[in-house]
């Protein structure tokens, strides 16, 4: 196989190589996937009204979504490695705009519901076939960089919700169904533009030895002790990352005494700090051919950091906090371990390792969420939940400390 991935499709109109549009585009496709997800926060009070529904209900919204999203990880997975991972991804996407229009038009608790089941599956669809394309396209020099920016567009599409949808109903004065609509346009577009835009590998049949190419199967990633490793530190990674996510505006106000108001800005700084700390740390790895190092720096940082949310006396102190653990924590970490599965697999089989990945990542906001409440509710304060994920972080690390890993040749070129 050559190690330049230029000619897959570099532009000749424009000279603008491919893999700056798939990175782009790519991008887009998270900042509304995560505008989805979080422009039901805001009205949230809005669907209690009208539906008349329950604390556990409005929960279910959630759970059900993030349940399907997860299920369908791996089989999308395996699917864009078979049949193509554009025709799988871009579908799915399709399916995610459409349906958030549909959960906008819901006129009942029971369609609500089924609406956020497929937005969901749709969404399901996207990571592993995306991060395969990307990987494949993006020359392997740049290949963490490339995916911190594309992981960007997660923080971006955390705030482009929460705000579009408060300011829409708020301030405007719009039915809480409008956010839903309005947001359904542009994830629509952008999934039609990744279809005709983004190019896609030709899987080759034969080798360079003229020996058909043995395709791998989801058995043999199970086998691959380095994607093993790097499976289980991102599952602890991300446990961490949705106690913050779901936990800590409750943690601040019922803990810290911090106004309500205030906690959204608070808690919003992980991800906006994430940004600069992911781009450049995986400028970094890239520099440095290998992954190995930074994880052992980064890692061990974000330990303490989320330690230190609970031992900061002051608000000053835990802001400090949170915003060292946004600088070093699961956004910044996640570019270096996508790299590292590419690095560590055949990219025939990137969109089945990536899939899996990102099932084992996400059953963290499955478990997370529910573990710390529990914990919660036995010892009466929510910082046992900070000290489990500081746990699990070092768990991951000894993980990490027998991974074996070799420098990136192709840096050198």
């Amino acid at each position: 196989m050559s190690d330049s991935v230029n000619d897959v499709a570099t532009p000749q109109k424009t000279g603008i190589p491919a893999w700056w549009v798939t990175i782009f585009l790519f991008w887009l496709g998270w900042i509304f996937m995560y505008a989805d997800r979080t422009i039901l926060n805001p009205v949230m009070g809005e669907l209690e009204k009208e539906f008349s529904l329950t604390g556990t209900q409005l929960g279910i919204l959630n759970s059900v979504f993030y349940f399907s999203y997860a299920l369908l990880q791996v089989p999308a997975g395996v699917l864009g490695d078979k049949i193509g991972k554009k025709k799988v991804l871009v579908p799915g996407f399709l399916l995610f705009g459409a349906f958030t229009a549909v959960t906008g038009w819901a006129k009942s608790w029971t369609t609500l519901l089924f609406a956020r089941v497929v937005t969901g599956a749709g969404e399901g669809t996207y990571y592993g076939p995306q991060y395969g394309l990307s990987s494949e396209q993006i020359p392997k020099k740049y290949r963490s960089l490339g995916s911190a920016i594309i992981n960007s567009g997660m923080a971006f599409g955390i705030a482009l919700g929460l705000m579009s949808s408060s300011w829409l109903v708020y301030d405007q004065g719009y039915s809480w169904r409008m956010p839903f609509y309005v947001m359904a346009i542009p994830s629509i577009l952008t999934g039609l533009a990744i279809w005709f835009f983004i190019k896609e590998k030709k899987k080759a049949q034969i080798s360079a030895d003229g020996v058909p190419v043995k395709k791998g199967k989801l058995s043999d990633l199970l086998k691959n002790r380095n994607l093993l490793r790097v499976y289980l530190m991102v599952f602890c990674s991300l446990f961490g990352f949705f106690v913050i996510l779901t936990w800590l505006p409750y943690y601040l106000q019922s803990e810290r005494g911090i106004p309500g108001n205030e906690t959204g800005f608070i808690s919003s700084l992980v991800a906006w700090i994430s940004i600069p700390g992911a781009l450049l740390f995986s400028s970094i790895s890239d520099r440095l051919g290998k992954r190995k190092p930074l994880i052992l720096i980064l890692v061990p940082l974000a330990t303490l950091s989320l330690l230190s949310i609970v031992w900061m006396p002051s608000m000053t102190g835990v802001v400090i906090a949170l915003c060292i653990y946004g600088l070093v924590g699961k956004l910044a970490l996640d570019p270096v371990l996508v790299a590292l599965v590419a690095d560590s697999v055949d990219e025939n089989n990137y969109s089945t390792a990536f899939g899996l990945f990102n099932f084992i990542g996400m059953s963290s906001s499955i478990l997370a969420p529910i573990i710390t409440g529990a914990a919660r509710d036995i010892t009466g304060s929510l910082a046992s939940g900070f000290y489990l994920s500081a746990i699990l972080l070092v768990i991951g690390l000894i993980g990490m400390l027998f991974l074996k890993e070799k420098k990136q040749s192709e840096v050198t070129q």
